[in-house]
């Protein structure tokens, strides 16, 4: 039974990283999934203490993931078209590599702001504020996706 813990947790956390990149799925909460599955196998655990202030983090992170792109997008002028079109532009980048999953979300934001009837140097620039609210959310999620799997190989380590 541990190893089939050990296996889905590092499933989850690998799952949970690509998730940190991909909006459809919920990365980060799939990850802490994983390390609450690797506590109740028999071989690991964690102290009850670190799995609050993990589970805590995982929730700010989320909130601040829905947070900070609208913010960014307010903040430099644009509008719920640029959100969506950002968030479009990421799905449909993520098929065409690292450079689509990078240049997807302000492509897709500019051509909401577009949309919605904005000059292009304003478009711009609320493109820009989105990409840069998606990036700041990503990277947090990555940040933290990869310390969750730090700990699980530092658990797996010490077996």
């Amino acid at each position: 039974m541990d190893l089939f813990l050990i296996i889905i947790a590092g499933l989850l956390l690998l799952t949970g990283f690509i998730g940190a990149i991909v909006p459809i799925l919920p990365g980060i909460p799939l990850s802490y999934l994983g390390i609450i599955l690797l506590h109740l196998s028999s071989i690991v655990q964690f102290s009850s203490g670190f799995l609050i202030i993990l589970g805590v983090a995982v929730v700010v992170v989320q909130l601040l993931d829905f947070i900070i792109p609208v913010w960014g997008t307010k903040k430099t002028g644009g509008s719920k078209a640029g959100v969506r079109g950002s968030v479009i532009g990421l799905m449909v980048g993520f098929f065409m590599g690292p450079w689509g999953i990078i240049t997807g979300p302000f492509i897709g934001a500019l051509i909401g702001e577009l949309l919605v009837g904005k000059t292009s140097q304003k478009a711009i620039k609320a493109a820009f504020g989105t990409f840069l609210g998606l990036l700041t959310g990503t990277i947090l999620k990555l940040a933290l996706a990869g310390i969750m799997i730090y700990y699980y190989i530092e658990a797996l380590i010490k077996i």
